[in-house]
């Protein structure tokens, strides 16, 4: 029996998947010239926030900065400061630029490189939260109590100046040696009392580990290389993404306590679980031995569950049926009785990202025009019908390229290794026509395995099939 060898990285070609989903290369010449030449169509009439010592947090090497912001512990709480590009600035109703990305609906992020909502130029450049320069911004001021819950919160446009460019790591570093930036050292203790809210709320929170594709870092002149890495998850990232959630919180409030509720709003929902759904994580949580006493809801057993034990994984992967039928919703005629994100626990809107997904730019156009007391833009209003089937449209599509592009990185590196045995946890076991599903750590390797692997087990599999064109791969157990 072959034990499987080191196997570190494998030249891709993801200019296949690009093909193969029709995404967009190059940017239409009007377009990046609209790009170019925009103009802060509000400069004039913005409040010079530039005191604010706003930073930014962000993977390495991303330079299309949508969020920025300052945490300020104070004697009745907590204030918030949360700076958002203000991409409705800067694009022009009905030019080439917006009707180019109604047409594309966010950033597809494949490992050789993006493809934009917006051209670089834009959003890696002058509408960018780029440190020590002046930018237009929508800026959310959040006042929260010692719980951290929000007590008032209003958005307005503003001219504002990050100070700093930091990363999820160097963040979590920064903590853990105890030097964090000023501006984000209240972090910690917000980001944990609203983890706990959400908990309270409902909100389903899954930490299963993150397949990522990257750059092998060698430079030898040969054809670039690439391997598979577990992305870590740090406390910092969970933190920081409390940020984002309580503010798209607020922007549902607002949308929803308006005068006119059948003025336009534009949410982010998913329906409640469906009670089979419930059920199949009780029966697997029973199978698995894990304690989850009737009174102790499906939230709370899953943030108690090691999410790197076998029997944690197997959970968190039956959880996935949780959190489905996510969509975009418009307020008004026709909209379901239940407007709340049943995966956040509470009513939710998308805002904090306009320079990579579309829908932000016009659900905050909305949320500052409720704020200024003024008739929401006619040219969102007419709009969100568009945006609503662009969003939807390419959220499935992001998915697709994300996952083709893993795939084909899995099948390449295992390519010459069929007949190989690994070790895996079985995250999903067989059930009729649906194969099990199994983890391999190394190389972190997502597959479907052949015969009746038990869920939750730790095994030894044997790779079977690792197929490029077709991106499949294929593993079965017993591995003798």
């Amino acid at each position: 029996m072959e034990l499987h060898q080191r196997i570190v990285s494998a030249p891709v070609d993801f200019g296949a998947v690009r093909t193969e989903f029709g995404l967009a290369s190059d940017y239409p010449a009007e377009a990046v010239s609209e790009a170019r030449d925009a103009v802060d169509a509000f400069a004039g009439s913005r409040a010079d926030r530039r005191d604010i010592p706003l930073v930014t947090i962000d993977p390495p090497g991303a330079l299309d900065l949508d969020q920025a912001l300052a945490l300020e512990r104070t004697p009745t709480g907590f204030l918030l400061h949360y700076a958002i590009a203000d991409v409705g600035a800067v694009v022009a109703p009905g030019g080439a630029l917006a009707r180019e990305s109604v047409k594309r609906g966010q950033t597809f992020y494949l490992p050789d490189g993006t493809v934009p909502l917006h051209p670089p130029v834009l959003s890696e450049g002058s509408a960018s939260l780029l440190p020590d320069q002046d930018r237009p911004a929508a800026l959310w001021t959040i006042e929260c109590d010692e719980q951290a819950e929000p007590q008032r919160f209003s958005v307005r446009r503003a001219l504002v100046r990050s100070r700093a460019r930091l990363d999820y790591a160097g963040v979590q570093a920064d903590f853990d040696a105890g030097r964090a930036h000023p501006s984000i050292a209240a972090l910690p203790e917000f980001g944990r009392l609203r983890i706990e809210a959400g908990l309270a709320r409902g909100a389903i929170g899954l930490r299963l580990p993150a397949q990522s594709v990257v750059p092998d870092g060698r430079d030898d002149g040969a054809p670039p290389k690439w391997r598979l890495v577990l992305e870590p998850r740090t406390p910092a990232d969970d933190w920081n993404e409390q940020v984002s959630l309580l503010t798209g919180m607020c922007a549902a409030r607002l949308m929803l306590e308006a005068d006119d509720r059948d003025g336009p709003g534009l949410l982010r929902t998913m329906p409640a679980p469906s009670r089979s759904a419930l059920e199949t994580i009780r029966r697997t949580a029973a199978a698995l031995q894990v304690d989850w006493p009737a009174e102790v809801p499906v939230s709370r057993m899953l943030a108690g569950l090691d999410p790197n034990a076998p029997a944690g994984m197997a959970l968190m992967s039956d959880a996935t049926s949780l959190l489905r039928g996510a969509t975009y919703t418009v307020l008004g005629d026709g909209a379901p009785e239940d407007l709340r994100h049943n995966g956040i626990g509470a009513p939710y809107a998308h805002v904090t990202a306009p320079l990579r997904r579309l829908g932000d730019r016009f659900a905050t156009e909305i949320c500052l025009a409720r704020c200024a007391g003024a008739p929401v833009p006619s040219w969102v209003r007419d709009g969100l019908g568009s945006v609503v089937e662009s969003m939807r449209r390419s959220d499935a599509l992001a998915g697709k390229v994300e996952r083709a592009c893993i795939d084909l990185t899995e099948a390449t590196v295992l390519a010459a290794r069929v007949g190989a045995v690994f070790d895996a946890v079985v995250v999903r076991e067989a059930n009729g026509s649906r194969p099990a599903e199994i983890f391999v750590a190394e190389p972190p390797v997502a597959g479907r395995c052949l015969g009746s692997p038990p869920e939750g087990w730790r095994v030894r599999v044997r790779l079977v099939e690792a197929e490029p064109p077709s991106r499949s791969v294929v593993f079965a157990f017993p591995a003798d």
